[in-house]
C-alpha cells in the first residue's frame, strides 16, 4: 500500500511540475515515406536518423524506390576539435569536441517544409599529453553521444516545425502558387459548343 501511495505522488508531483513524456514525432499520415540523403550515406548518423524516424512512427522510403518521398537532407557534417585549456608547457590538456550537422526536410514536391538549418553541439574532455590512449577512448565514446544527440536533436526540431504548421491550421502539403499582386485570378473557360 505504501508503494502504491508512493508512486501515486511520484506521479501527481511530476504531472504538477509540466513533465510530460516525449510524443513521436508527429507526420501526417498522408505523408509520403522518409528518405534520408547524405553525401555521406553510410554514415553513423544516417543510420541513426532512420532508426529514429522508424521508432517515432514515420515510413521509410526505400533505397532504390523511384517514388516521390520527403526527403531529410543532411547536407554537411563537421567535426572540430577547439582546445579550451593547456598546461604550463603550453601543450592543450582540455579540449571542446563540436559537432556540427546542417539539414533541410523537403515535401516530396521539393519544397521546404523545415528550411535549412544547423544544429551545433559540443562536450568537453581532458587530454593529458600523456596518456593518448585514454584519450582516444574518450572522444570515441563522446563522438557517438554526440550523434545519438544530433539526431534526436534533429526529429524535435522537424516534429516542431510539423506541430507548429498543423496548429495553424497550415497544410503539410506543397504550398499553392500565389497570384502575382494586383493580378485577378482567371476564370474558367466555358467548353466550346459543337
Amino acid at each position: 500500500m505504501t508503494r502504491i501511495l508512493l508512486a501515486l505522488v511520484l506521479a501527481l508531483g511530476l504531472a504538477g511540475c509540466g513533465f510530460h513524456l516525449r510524443n513521436k514525432l508527429m507526420l501526417p499520415t498522408d505523408t509520403a515515406p522518409v528518405k534520408v540523403v547524405s553525401t555521406a550515406p553510410y554514415s553513423e548518423l544516417v543510420k541513426l536518423l532512420n532508426r529514429s524516424l522508424l521508432a517515432s512512427g514515420a515510413k521509410l522510403a526505400d533505397e532504390d524506390s523511384k517514388e516521390p518521398s520527403t526527403q531529410l537532407q543532411v547536407l554537411s557534417e563537421r567535426w572540430g576539435d577547439l582546445p579550451i585549456a593547456i598546461d604550463s608547457q603550453g601543450r592543450a590538456q582540455e579540449y571542446s569536441l563540436r559537432y556540427a550537422v546542417i539539414f533541410i526536410f523537403r515535401r516530396e514536391d521539393g519544397s521546404e517544409l523545415v528550411p535549412q538549418q544547423v544544429i551545433e553541439l559540443s562536450r568537453d574532455y581532458v587530454s593529458p599529453p600523456t596518456d593518448a590512449t585514454g584519450t582516444t577512448t574518450e572522444r570515441e565514446i563522446l563522438a557517438d553521444e554526440l550523434r545519438r544527440e544530433m539526431s534526436a536533436s534533429i526529429i524535435r526540431r522537424i516534429d516542431s516545425v510539423v506541430r507548429a504548421e498543423i496548429e495553424k491550421g497550415g497544410s503539410l502539403s506543397a504550398p499553392k502558387a500565389k497570384p502575382v499582386d494586383g493580378a485577378v485570378p482567371a476564370e474558367p473557360v466555358p467548353a466550346a459548343k459543337h
